[in-house]
């Protein structure tokens, strides 16, 4: 009897461990196709970080810097916003630290603050006078963070669907994300993460994009064909999983915020409460301008491009 449950025990791990390089190699795949499909399109700089993937578009306007939230890059962003606001600003987008194609070590920061001080740098590396800072969602946050560490370097920020305070809801999109092991991270990410991911797909982009539809296109122009590697998942749990260790203090610190802000907020948002980030937000911090948009869900920067704009054409005219 013994000898037939050490047998069973055996080929039970065997079939695991044979389905696990099946997903290993299905990862490998997917991450590849995903590169090939969208490559990089603008340029490297050298910073603290490693080599850092941006834009930089459009005339010799005021600069605006674009910085995506959670799992994103630079394409979910300039997909939309880079040709209406390239007519009167400079367009600067970012992969932030880790994302797209810009590097981040696992020694390096994934701390609100700390991602603060990589787009300082960026700022300084670029010689860019008093930059509107457009976040959107975890860049909200970040963008909150730079204004608080360089407050003579950012001229105002335009806060789309910004997380702006520790968040009570709980997306289903993001349930895997919190793994603070690092090597069990590094697992997950190299065996079942990509694959679910993309299996996945669609319910995850009806949380976050609704109710709003997915722009057609989103997967290649948008660039969320990226979010099927490793390294994506390996630094987007970083990012969710440090988030708690700077907002839960920096939300009480934006009266110290004195430049320009403008936040823009839909009323159906899956991800984030709008009336704890925003109208509650507002009420306490009145400098914090508050737009809503009725109906709308979280992905504000691809489906609601017009108003977006008008938020940072807003703060523009405050400076």
């Amino acid at each position: 009897m013994v000898q037939v449950v050490v047998i069973i025990l055996a080929l039970i791990g065997a079939a695991v461990g044979l389905w696990l390089l099946g997903q290993m190699k299905r990862t490998r795949v997917l991450a590849a196709q995903a590169e090939a499909a969208v490559p990089p399109v603008g340029k490297l700089l050298t910073m603290s970080t490693g080599r850092l993937h941006y834009t930089d578009t459009g005339g010799d306007g005021r600069p605006v810097i674009l910085i995506h939230g959670l799992g994103g890059q630079l394409r979910s962003l300039t997909m939309t916003l880079a040709e209406p606001l390239s007519h009167d600003f400079r367009v600067i987008a970012l992969d932030r630290p880790g994302m797209g194609y810009s590097d981040r070590p696992e020694s390096a920061s994934a701390r609100i603050d700390d991602q603060a001080g990589y787009v300082e740098e960026l700022i300084d590396a670029l010689g860019l006078e008093k930059p509107i800072l457009m976040g959107h969602s975890l860049g909200g946050a970040i963008s909150c963070a730079t204004a608080l560490r360089a407050p003579d370097k950012i001229g105002g920020l335009a806060l789309i669907a910004p997380l702006l305070r520790p968040s009570e809801m709980q997306a289903k999109s993001f349930a895997a994300l919190g793994i603070t092991n690092p090597r069990t991270r590094r697992f997950v990410a190299h065996t079942v993460a990509v694959p679910t991911s993309a299996k996945n797909a669609d319910l995850t982009r009806t949380e976050i994009f609704g109710p709003d539809p997915v722009p057609d296109g989103y997967t290649v122009k948008g660039g969320g064909l990226l979010s099927l590697r490793p390294k994506s998942f390996i630094n987007t749990s970083r990012d969710y999983c440090a988030v708690g260790e700077v907002i839960v203090k920096q939300w009480k610190r934006y009266d110290e915020i004195t430049c320009p802000v403008r936040v823009l907020y839909g009323t159906e948002d899956r991800i984030l409460d709008y009336r704890k980030q925003g109208v509650e937000m507002a009420d306490r911090y009145p400098h914090f301008h508050l737009d809503l948009i009725e109906g709308a869900g979280h992905m504000l920067p691809l489906t609601q491009v017009d108003r977006t704009v008008e938020t940072i054409r807003a703060v523009d005219r405050a400076i």
